[in-house]
């Protein structure tokens, strides 16, 4: 994953954080389609800390 990919994955965190934050705000925080956006979120937030982390290992790999 390249750096711009990285970019694009935050933008796309960024964007479903402030969806989520206002789908709790009009339909309470135990609603499906809020759960459904933090789920959705909690995917893509794995995916960013798991490319980052490979990122810095492979940075810092002894060669």
């Amino acid at each position: 994953m390249v750096y711009t990919e990285l970019d694009k994955l935050e933008h796309s965190i960024k964007k479903l954080r402030n969806e989520m934050i206002q789908s709790a705000a009009a339909t309470g925080i135990n609603s499906h389609r809020t759960i459904y956006y933090s789920q959705k979120l909690d995917k893509l937030i794995m995916i960013y800390q798991k490319e980052t982390r490979e990122m810095v290992f492979n940075r810092n790999k002894i060669i």
